[in-house]
């Protein structure tokens, strides 16, 4: 008797486990703005989306294709403008607008003119297995993330001026 009471308790113990374990939630899947701040080499992207305000948009429900500039891409501006976009918080959120697209866009899409956050047109390309945007090489692409992708480029995008 005592045996079979102990078999039928862990019995019940297991399924109430594995029940248990069916009903934790998934974690909830990153966003374009955590890929962005888990990748290495973005770092300054990061820093620059934090010091603009733009945080909460990359956190959003998008979807959002981010083309971001890696940290050598932001080393390789001249020192000028990177203290510019550092000082005018608002040439920097449009400099950061013009690399973000509210849709979902993989390496794998046609090519063609894409619409920017900032409002401008830029241009995504493709040839054999090379990606570029603008005049930006894809270097790391398709990072995923629940509300879209993030592609690290090799160069920071200027918008055009408005006139």
């Amino acid at each position: 008797m005592f045996r079979r009471l102990t078999l039928q308790t862990t019995l019940v113990l297991a399924i109430v486990a594995t029940l248990g374990a069916c009903s934790t939630p998934a974690s909830a899947p990153n966003t374009v703005g955590g890929v962005v701040a888990k990748t290495k080499n973005l770092s300054t992207f990061n820093q620059l989306v934090a010091d603009a305000g733009m945080a909460a948009t990359l956190n959003g429900s998008g979807p959002y294709t981010v083309f971001a500039p890696s940290d050598a891409a932001f080393q390789a501006l001249p020192a000028k403008t990177r203290d510019a976009l550092k000082n005018d918080k608002e040439q920097l959120k449009a400099v950061l607008s013009y690399h973000i697209v509210p849709a979902h866009v993989t390496a794998s899409a046609k090519a063609g003119k894409l619409k920017t956050l900032q409002g401008s047109d830029i241009a995504l390309a493709r040839a054999a297995d090379f990606v570029t945007v603008e005049d930006a090489l894809v270097e790391q692409a398709d990072l995923k993330a629940g509300n879209g992708v993030v592609h690290v480029i090799d160069r920071v995008l200027v918008p055009p001026r408005k006139k």
